[in-house]
């Protein structure tokens, strides 16, 4: 069984990282319907809404326990992100609450004197509620997808990228219901599941950003291609890994390399969408979403080289 304290940060990280995640989801399904859909409209602004409420409460219970290396990992919000909130708020008409996002700013890194058994409780009551949202937006994202598979609904969203969305909601629900459970992770079988997972969405995000660069970006769209087929290459071997109980500290090692250069791409794109420099249809916000998509894994290799003890 995982113990109390494990639950706790565990827990946290999750709801901090996904919680914000699942909410620019519904912020960009929501922008992506046309004005005839104005019920499937005020459905994502309502996730959007419930989202708030859950990384609201999980920042409160955040506060004076997040463990330092998370603040450091620039995957809850980074540089970019505030600007990017004000920028596609203004782009769409969505309201953005980004008091949410100076919260986590300010977060304080540490342990606090808190009841641990009270502390659980609450935290254990907040995944379920997360659960039971994230379920919810699970089934809303099914339905876009077959509604648009079946050319019944149109929406400026690729069909690739609402099963990629939908894929992360049912990923972030299955590892908050192994915490639910208690269950005792089993480190080298968890981190090759998420080598594959999170080489697959990197290489989607790589693909996507090719898509939605203007034309006449042949350079950037060239640098994406070839990170997408890197991160195809990467995520190939780590199936292989995984299906022949093969060490994965060289592949890990070679994974970091590849996701830092990608996460220097991500910078440098987000910040050229800012400063209007990059000919594109990407949302501001969209483009710091996958950087912090790339830091949480990142955050997540990393610590399984210092947990193994291991030389990156």
């Amino acid at each position: 069984m995982i113990t109390k304290q494990d639950f706790i940060t565990q827990s946290l990280e999750l709801n901090l990282f996904f919680l914000r995640i699942m909410k620019e989801h519904s912020i960009f399904l929501e922008a992506s319907f046309t004005p005839k859909n104005k019920d499937l409209i005020a459905q994502a602004d309502s996730f959007k809404n419930e989202f708030n409420k859950l990384l609201s409460q999980a920042i409160t219970l955040s506060e004076g326990i997040l463990p330092p290396k998370i603040a450091r990992s620039n995957e809850l919000v980074t540089q970019y992100t505030l600007d990017a909130e004000k920028v596609t708020e203004n782009y769409t008409g969505i309201p953005i609450d980004t008091n949410l996002t100076k919260a986590e700013q300010s977060l304080s890194a540490g342990r606090s004197d808190q009841n641990i058994s009270l502390l659980t409780e609450q935290i254990y009551m907040l995944n379920h509620r997360a659960i039971y949202a994230a379920n919810m937006l699970i089934k809303f994202k099914a339905k876009i997808k077959n509604e648009v598979l079946s050319c019944k609904l149109f929406t400026t969203l690729y069909p690739a990228v609402i099963n990629h969305i939908l894929s992360e909601a049912q990923f972030y629900v299955k590892l908050l219901t192994k915490l639910q459970d208690g269950t005792e992770f089993d480190l080298n079988k968890e981190m090759l599941d998420k080598e594959v997972f999170w080489d697959d969405k990197l290489s989607e995000h790589a693909y996507t950003i090719r898509g939605l660069l203007d034309p006449t970006e042949k350079a950037l769209f060239k640098t994406a291609d070839d990170f997408g087929h890197d991160f195809e290459d990467l995520k190939k071997q780590a199936e292989e890994a995984r299906a022949t109980s093969k060490q994965l500290e060289d592949l890990t090692r070679k994974t970091i390399e590849e996701t830092l250069k990608l996460k220097a791409f991500k910078e440098a794109a987000t910040g050229g969408l800012l400063a209007c420099k990059i000919k594109s249809i990407i949302l501001p916000l969209l483009a710091d979403h996958v950087l912090r998509e790339n830091n949480h894994y990142l955050n997540q290799l990393e610590t399984y080289m210092a947990d193994q003890k291991l030389p990156k």
